[in-house]
């Protein structure tokens, strides 16, 4: 008798042990399921995401890295790495193959991008702006030995006109093109700036197209070691290029810039941030108001002309919402 109640007594522990196990077992799984849902990039993970830049040397890669670290310091949960690349083309060519989440362009290039038009043999579908920053000046560089002095002097030249995927070669081709010229009028070198104005210096290229932000690095760089000359527009074709392609707008070199003489009259496109509509909403809006409050942060001299105010001027493409948002809240408009 006593051994029969025994065996009841433990059996009745071993079916409450299972019972609390299969409790507890549950219980761990719910826990575990909820880490991996964290991890995975719910609410309380991570974002990570690339800003696609342009050549080390340019505007576009120093201002990507300011504001990776102005977004990793401002948005939560984000982590933003800026990456080198060909410039504005190949950039709306990773963005559409999802090899980066936002990226510096040109507002030219982001509608030829947005339109299938130029060097975009179809429409790139979800481009959308967060905003313009700061004008991008067209510079034609060579140095005062060569006596190059206007775009017409270049006949015959060896001229770099960009890096493959740059914008720069659409600018080239469009100025040349009002001077009467054509690419097959110079001997075209498809280079990224660095090697500009290397090629400059060692005397293997004569002249340079380069679209950035004034100063440029890499012309700077050339300045201080050689005599560096910007090449002249023709008389009447800056307004000529402006009447024929609405994307431009008249720019200046100021004097002093690269150790410059005088004054160098030039035109400009608008560089811009850009992003997809895949991006969320709600991230969009905080990369926005971060980029735009603090660009006291900006650590590149070009962070004192990018102001929300003037985020939506020139934009052609839409706006993402979280952007427009962002704009929205702060007052701004196009107009």
């Amino acid at each position: 008798m006593k051994r029969r109640n025994w065996f009841l007594t433990m059996a009745m522990l071993l079916t409450l042990s299972l019972f609390l196990a299969a409790c507890g077992g549950g219980e761990a799984g719910g826990g575990e399921e909820g880490g991996g849902d964290e991890g995975g990039g719910d609410e309380g993970g991570t974002s990570f995401m690339n800003i696609l830049t342009g050549g080390s040397q340019g505007t576009y890669y120093p201002l990507g890295g300011s504001f990776a670290t102005i977004i990793n310091s401002n948005v939560d949960g984000a982590e933003a790495n800026a990456v080198s690349t060909g410039a504005s083309v190949e950039n709306m060519k990773k963005l559409r193959d999802g090899d980066g989440e936002l990226a510096f362009t040109q507002t030219d290039i982001a509608s030829y991008a947005a339109d299938g038009e130029v060097m975009f043999e179809e429409p790139i579908e979800g481009i959308q702006a967060i905003g313009t920053l700061y004008p991008e000046t067209i510079q034609i560089v060579t140095t005062k030995d060569t006596g190059i002095e206007t775009v017409e002097d270049l006949k015959g030249k060896v001229v770099s006109v960009g890096a493959p995927g740059s914008g720069t070669y659409a600018n080239a081709e469009n100025i040349l093109e009002i001077h009467d010229m054509t690419m097959d009028d110079i001997e075209k070198r498809d280079l990224e700036f660095g090697d500009s104005t290397s090629g400059i210096q060692d005397g293997s290229i004569d002249a340079a197209f380069i679209t950035a932000g004034t100063p440029t690095g890499a012309v700077e760089s050339l300045a201080a070691t050689t005599d560096v000359n910007i090449v002249k527009f023709g008389d009447g074709k800056i307004q000529e290029l402006m009447d024929k392609v609405p994307f431009y707008s008249e720019d200046e070199i100021p004097e002093g810039t690269y150790g410059l003489d005088e004054a160098i009259q030039t035109v400009a496109v608008q560089a811009m941030l850009v992003t997809t509509s895949d991006m969320d909403e709600d991230t969009v809006y905080e990369i926005t108001k971060a980029i735009f409050e603090n660009t006291d942060q900006i650590t590149h001299s070009k962070g004192e002309v990018i102001t929300a105010d003037s985020a939506l001027q020139g934009v052609g493409i839409d706006v993402h919402p979280g952007a427009q948002k962002y704009f929205d809240e702060a007052g701004v408009s196009a107009e």
